[in-house]
């Protein structure tokens, strides 16, 4: 109705009344000496009618129709034969039935925030003198441990460099007869590290107290140059190319022994699931070990044999988010990596990389991995997984890279060459799963010393 006619009401119409008075006094002002200039004849107007539908009318949903006059004269003089159809209050129609739901035919658009493109710094944040490293591409003389300390070998004597407080000591210096040092590798406590010698001999020290614990015996004839922690259980390769299973917590440690290789064992990696080992020897054989298959049949029944590398294969690196993918690296006269499916036995991508392939390893963080290499450019290379796409090339080493290891949180990468230097580099950036930049603990490396020793 038009806001020149007002009329008292009563309680029942307290929610319409409201909007009608606020509009009542908004025009009350300009329109009071001709308040029904909107209504061109009153007669039509059935009151008793409308006062009806406005406040008993709508109570049932079941109401018949009522013609008012009105309403008949309009629909007469428009020709429809239904009056009801005229000034009739009917509620809201029904919301359509969607058949196809809007998101798909228009789907959200796109986030217009990409992630940013990670900088590879292509030179090595520090560079150390690590003299006396060995330049033998068997041995495996670099490990970084989970207590974020970092062991290191030079010919007779291990050193150790704790990230938490820049502090560097010598853990041990073996007697001539025993030594070289030919291997290290920490337990996954971070707190125990073990150390193979040139005499066949390994020795399990515990850094924390620099105390040795015991020395394990009678497992090779020859040099230990490969070693790998599952757990309670240290895994060592030999010269002799057996692989041996040492139990360190009973006297007689030596639990199983492996015999599948016919040259020296260079290449030792435990899958992460802890179920099946990976061997890489001189003889460019690749075995794949499971320990149920072993333990419930004969020494020498590895799961899968591989025999495409036509160098030796000392680079293994197990595939951080998929359990079953297995990296590999072939030698001087091979040059490539490969992947295989643990699982299957496929070998599932290889190409070549055009150097010896010394170390790999995997970025925790992202699908990339890494590579170092030999003659001719002594280079580390990034690659993208799945594609393989280089991505990076890292130089400053000027003689074969042989030994790379990684930080505990998965950004810094540590490289030691024959050029008897130690390198650091920040090639896999920060974690991605953290809310902010990891902590710079790694800037100053030995920061007290120019040299190791």
């Amino acid at each position: 109705m038009d806001s020149g006619w007002w009329r008292p009401f009563s309680k029942t119409d307290s929610r319409v009344p409201f909007q009608e008075r606020f509009l009542h006094q908004k025009n009350s002002s300009q329109d009071q000496d001709n308040l029904d200039r909107f209504i061109p004849n009153r007669s039509a107007m059935d009151f008793g009618y409308a006062h009806y539908m406005l406040t008993e009318g709508t109570k049932g949903k079941e109401n018949p129709e009522v013609i008012t006059p009105y309403q008949k004269k309009l629909a007469e003089a428009v020709n429809i034969n239904d009056g009801t159809r005229i000034l009739a209050f009917k509620n809201k129609p029904p919301t359509p039935v969607e058949l196809v739901p809007r998101e798909i035919l228009s789907p959200p658009p796109q986030s217009k925030l990409s992630k940013p493109k990670r900088c590879i710094p292509q030179t090595s944040e520090r560079t150390l003198d690590a003299p006396d490293i060995l330049d033998d591409f068997y041995l495996n003389l670099l490990d970084w441990g989970s207590d974020n300390v970092l062991s290191i070998a030079l010919e007779n004597t291990v050193y150790l460099w704790n990230a938490s407080d820049s502090s560097t000591s010598e853990l041990v210096t073996v007697d001539e007869e025993y030594g070289p040092v030919t291997s290290v590798n920490w337990a996954q406590d971070g707190r125990h590290l073990a150390i193979g010698l040139n005499n066949s001999h390994v020795q399990i020290w515990d850094t924390s107290a620099s105390k040795q614990l015991r020395t394990l015996k009678g497992g090779h004839r020859t040099r230990v140059g490969s070693l790998a922690w599952n757990s309670h259980i240290l895994t060592t390769g030999g010269m002799d190319g057996k692989i041996v299973n040492n139990d360190v917590r009973v006297r007689s440690h030596i639990v199983e022994t492996y015999r599948g290789h016919n040259q020296e064992v260079c290449g030792l990696k435990w899958s992460s699931s802890g179920h099946q080992l990976a061997s890489g020897g001189n003889d460019n054989v690749v075995h794949i070990w499971d320990r149920s298959v072993v333990s419930s049949n004969s020494p020498t029944n590895w799961l899968h044999r591989f025999e495409e590398h036509t160098a030796a294969v000392k680079a293994l690196a197990w595939c951080p988010f998929q359990g079953n993918l297995l990296a590999s690296g072939g030698g001087g006269g091979d040059h490539c990596i490969k992947l295989w499916n643990t699982h299957t036995g496929a070998r599932l991508n290889s190409f070549d990389t055009g150097s010896q392939v010394c170390s790999l390893l995997w970025n925790k963080n992202e699908r990339e991995l890494l590579s170092s290499h030999g003659f001719t450019k002594n280079q580390l290379t990034l690659w993208k997984y799945p594609s393989m796409v280089k991505m990076a090339e890292l130089n400053g080493h000027t003689s074969r890279v042989l030994y790379m290891t990684q930080s505990p949180d998965g950004c810094t990468v540590a490289s030691a060459a024959a050029d008897e230097t130690l390198r650091f580099w920040n090639v896999f950036g920060n974690p991605a799963t953290a809310g902010k930049a990891a902590p710079k603990a790694y800037s100053e490396p030995f920061a007290k010393f120019n040299r190791i020793r």
